[in-house]
This record gives C-alpha cells, sequence and structure tokens, in this order.
C-alpha cells in the first residue's frame, strides 16, 4: 500500500491492470489466456515493488550523487521497462485478434 500511496508508476500499472481485466472479461478469455494475464500483471507490479525498493534503499545509503547509485537505480527501472514491454506483446498475443474481428476485421 505504501508503494501505492508513493509512487505514481504504481497508480499507472494499477490503472493499467485493471483495464487489462476488465477487458479480459469482455474478451470471454480462457482459463489458460487468465493465467497467463494474471502472471503477467504479478510481474510487472513486481518489478515495480522492486524498483521501488531499490530507490529506497539507494537513497537511505547515500545522499550523494554516486555514478553506482544511479546505475543501480537505472537498471532497476530498466527491469520495469522489460517487464511492461512484455505485458504489451503479450496483451497482443490475448486481444489483437479479437480487437480486430470487433473492429470488423480491418
Amino acid at each position: 500500500m505504501t508503494a501505492y500511496r508513493e509512487e505514481r508508476q504504481m497508480k499507472v500499472h494499477t490503472v493499467a491492470a485493471v483495464l487489462a481485466v476488465v477487458c479480459g472479461v469482455v474478451a470471454d478469455l480462457s482459463r489458460a489466456e487468465w493465467a497467463i494475464l494474471a502472471l503477467t500483471i504479478a510481474m510487472v507490479i513486481t518489478l515495480e515493488l522492486v524498483n521501488t525498493a531499490v530507490e529506497r534503499i539507494v537513497d537511505m545509503v547515500t545522499e550523494e550523487y554516486h555514478p553506482l547509485a544511479e546505475k543501480a537505480k537505472d537498471i532497476a527501472a530498466g527491469a520495469v521497462l522489460v517487464g511492461a514491454i512484455a505485458s504489451v506483446i503479450v496483451g497482443i498475443c490475448l486481444f489483437g485478434t479479437r480487437v480486430i474481428e470487433w473492429m470488423g476485421g480491418l
């Protein structure tokens, strides 16, 4: 809850997760597809929590600029970015065909 209250990106990921679940309900996902969606959401939220923890620990250890501290924060943020990109790919795989059919088979 602390991360949700204090981290803007956690709110963004939560909204995206809720939208994905709503889309899953509308698309009538299979059990396997729900499992994939749930694991994908959990992965992104987990990566964001780890990123937040790394940022807090680095800030606790040093208030001065240090290149290793910056690299640690950048690497943790990069992990979230990779997870977010993977989640978009999963979303395209789960919903892409359905969206195209819904739009009339563009």
